[in-house]
């Protein structure tokens, strides 16, 4: 699939399903003067995994926001299944939390839904929280303190929140912040497992593509208001993203990992995991 040029439509979906998780027509989002994309089309298939990709400020978290339907278009459409899941950024100041256990943190993903009160509500919350500590292997976490857990332990009980719901849809912001390499690939693996096994989409907003390198279907990437979705052979490349910034951006790949050198993203792309903020 070629890469689309700026703000052009895009509608060439992933080959892993027949009903789309996601489909975004004709969609503007702004913020006053400030337009972070005008004119996206874009299905997301089942099973498969988006990177959204760009610097500080360009709109990542706010892609996810409409997915989470807690930031309205400015124009266009948005049609999004129900069972979206989603997992934060880990923050190194959670650690604080000694007083909550880790099937206390998987169960705020049921708390959500409308499972009613006394003994057979209280069953079945407990059933479907042991059920996502079993998939993500994290039975052994389920009565420690959050406090006492490693980093990459309390991500992984994070994955297990977000599929309480059995989610087609699981959005990822940042999930790799504050992880070691190992602990990075931890996660990463959790949620392709996901995805293998209940060919769950997923959208994965991150400042470095590398540990989700050879997950990626398609990239989506937002800078200065322009977009470019494709294949990562095809966004990634020096020639795409010079145009985007409009500055010389060179892209090389070494060992089956991409180097990007120069103008903005040379410092915030290459292992740089802060917040993207409230855009």
């Amino acid at each position: 699939m070629p890469c689309t040029p700026h703000n052009s439509p895009v509608s060439s979906p992933a080959p892993h399903g027949h009903t789309p998780v996601a489909r975004y027509h004709h969609a503007r989002l702004a913020f006053g003067d400030r337009v972070l994309w005008d004119d996206l089309d874009l299905t997301i298939e089942p099973g498969e995994w988006i990177a959204v990709l760009g610097p500080n400020g360009s709109g990542k978290t706010s892609f996810l926001r409409t997915l989470l339907r807690q930031y309205p278009l400015d124009s266009g459409t948005l049609e999004v299944t129900d069972a979206v899941g989603y997992i934060p950024q880990q923050h190194a100041d959670d650690a604080d939390a000694m007083a909550m256990r880790g099937r206390d943190l998987v169960g705020f993903g049921v708390d959500g839904g409308a499972w009613g009160f006394g003994l057979r509500g209280r069953a079945r919350r407990r059933a479907l929280v042991d059920d996502a500590l079993r998939q993500v292997g994290a039975e052994k976490y389920a009565t420690a303190p959050l406090g006492v857990l490693s980093g990459g332990e309390q991500q992984r009980l994070r994955v297990a929140q977000a599929l309480t719901g059995d989610p087609r849809l699981l959005l990822c912001d940042e999930p790799l912040a504050s992880l070691d390499p190992a602990n990075q690939q931890l996660v990463v693996e959790l949620i392709d497992a996901r995805r293998r096994d209940a060919n769950t989409a997923v959208v994965f907003v991150t400042h470095e593509i590398n540990p989700v390198l050879p997950y990626v279907d398609r990239v989506l990437y937002l800078v200065g208001g322009q977009f470019r979705i494709g294949p990562p052979d095809e966004v990634m490349t020096t020639g795409t993203l010079s145009e985007l910034y409009g500055s010389d951006i060179e892209v090389i790949r070494v060992g089956g990992r991409l180097l990007v050198v120069g103008g903005e993203y040379g410092h915030h792309c290459m292992g740089d995991t802060h917040t993207d903020g409230a855009a």
